[in-house]
């Protein structure tokens, strides 16, 4: 399966800001053009990156976030991320368990995933959807 990377940022999503309304964001793009950009998915839920619980590989790997998601006692349990899939084949609720990335759940869809063989994982920053790219990657399915 394809496994590609998509973040909040103006390019992935397809939004630009307001001229007057600068603060604004509106959809730049398709039959939605010119309406407020809300940053939803299509499930209306906003995107959430994966995050790990404390008894994970991340803690092992970076052992500095350990104290901080012993503080931040929200941070101690796993939260899957958001992922985005052709609906027709993957259902919102789906969970999908990525290699690297985690467990995640189908939350929307994009206009580019086409088939079973293509998922877009949410990223909170460009420079990680970046760094994580495009890979094809055997993932786990679980129906809801």
């Amino acid at each position: 399966m394809v496994v590609t990377a998509y973040d909040p940022g103006s390019e992935s999503c397809g939004w630009r800001r307001g001229r007057l309304l600068f603060w604004r964001k509106f959809v730049a793009e398709g039959p939605r053009q010119g309406e407020r950009y809300t940053g939803r998915t299509a499930a209306n839920t906003r995107p959430k990156p994966v995050r790990p619980g404390l008894v994970s590989w991340d803690t092992v790997r970076h052992p500095w976030m350990a104290p901080v998601r012993l503080i931040l006692f929200w941070n101690l349990l796993p939260r899957p991320g958001t992922i985005a899939a052709d609906t027709r084949v993957y259902p919102f609720g789906t969970r999908i368990y990525v290699p690297g990335w985690g467990w995640g759940v189908v939350e929307d869809r994009g206009s580019a995933i086409q088939g079973p063989a293509h998922i877009d994982l949410f990223f909170p920053s460009r420079r990680k959807a970046l760094a994580w790219g495009s890979q094809r990657l055997t993932v786990k399915v679980v129906a809801p």
